[in-house]
């Protein structure tokens, strides 16, 4: 996973370089953004995985509407009693503290917490996608078994038949016959490909049966080939 990034956004210089100090003791220590709350408009929301803002007079604040609609967690401090009732209710997405003289270290630990939150539901993003992957790539692999008897049979054709043309040697010109033979090399090179795939379904079968890994990186690559 990709090393965190925290928005820091404040007014206040000594406030943002408290947030910075504070955390760099822990033990996992993200990377910091730091911007002042009146230039920052929501731009770049991607950029960031957890925002720090503080200290905040009143929810009127314009940033913290921004902040909402980034869908990105994000932690208020608030100057006062009042500001944090007001933004715990308008702001439901918002995570509210008071502005107090050891708030740095509660809000390090629930700084610490949203972030191993977001990255636990990045891995299960990640997880989710290489699940729909896998189960494209099976859906795949099925038709592709489903449909080689089928093609076996195409084959046979192609291959019969390009056969019988090339037993008449004077029939054909030069030119003629080279391209006849280039459609029965092509077939018996899919037909090569088509066993390929039988062995692999058949080593994949006993594999299974066994409880060991299906196949062998050498093998699929061969089949692939």
């Amino acid at each position: 996973m990709e090393q965190p990034t925290v928005l820091v956004l404040s007014t206040d210089a000594e406030f943002a370089r408290g947030i910075l100090a504070r955390w760099q003791t822990e033990r996992n220590v993200p990377a910091f953004a730091l911007m002042s709350n009146r230039v920052w408009n929501g731009a770049a929301t991607a950029a960031f995985d957890l925002a720090l803002v503080g200290p905040v007079e009143n929810a009127a604040d314009p940033l913290l509407p921004a902040l909402e609609q980034t869908g990105n967690p994000f932690i208020c401090v608030c100057a006062n009693a009042a500001a944090a009732q007001a933004t715990r209710e308008k702001f439901p997405r918002a995570l509210v503290l008071r502005h107090y003289e050891e708030c740095l270290d509660a809000l390090v630990v629930l700084g610490g917490e949203c972030l191993r939150r977001v990255e636990a539901t990045k891995r299960a993003q990640q997880a989710e996608q290489a699940a729909a992957a896998s189960q494209r790539q099976a859906t795949l692999g099925r038709y592709m078994v489903e449909m080689r008897h089928g093609l076996n049979n195409a084959l046979t054709s192609v291959l019969g038949n390009s056969e019988l043309l090339l037993l008449e040697p004077g029939a054909f010109s030069g030119q003629v016959r080279e391209q006849i033979e280039i459609i029965r090399n092509m077939g018996l090179r899919m037909h090569e490909i088509i066993q390929r795939f039988s062995s692999l379904e058949m080593e994949m079968k006993v594999a299974e049966e066994r409880g060991s890994p299906a196949v062998s990186a050498k093998n699929f690559a061969a089949a692939r080939s």
